[in-house]
């Protein structure tokens, strides 16, 4: 059975992106903005969300050279009738956007 996944990579500076950029071609990925791919992955139909992510993550650690403290690939992957997004390598960050916008704030006042 397919399976729709998204990709969201960051490998860092120097990272294995050519290995990364060949196993997306030969999953015949499409491009998705910035570090992002989606394609179909064959799975067994009764394959649990735990057992897509590890064929996700041996799949990709025999590929790509993966940097445990730079490296940081993000799977997102439609389960029954929601979304699951989770890290497959790495982990989240700061966001970068903190501090832009305009967040109501509250005064202290002595009554």
């Amino acid at each position: 059975m397919k399976k729709a996944i998204w990709l969201s990579y960051d490998l860092g500076i120097g990272g294995d992106y050519d290995h990364l950029y060949e196993w997306l071609d030969n999953h015949n990925a499409i491009e998705c903005g910035d570090s992002v791919a989606f394609f179909k992955m064959d799975f067994p139909s009764n394959a649990t969300d735990k057992e897509i992510i590890e064929k996700l993550k041996k799949e990709i650690k025999q590929n790509i050279n993966i940097e445990p403290k730079r490296s940081r690939i993000y799977c997102i992957r439609r389960d029954s009738d929601s979304l699951r997004g989770s890290f497959l390598f790495g982990s989240r960050k700061g966001n970068p956007w903190d501090g832009y916008g305009s967040k109501d704030t509250f005064d202290d006042v002595d009554g």
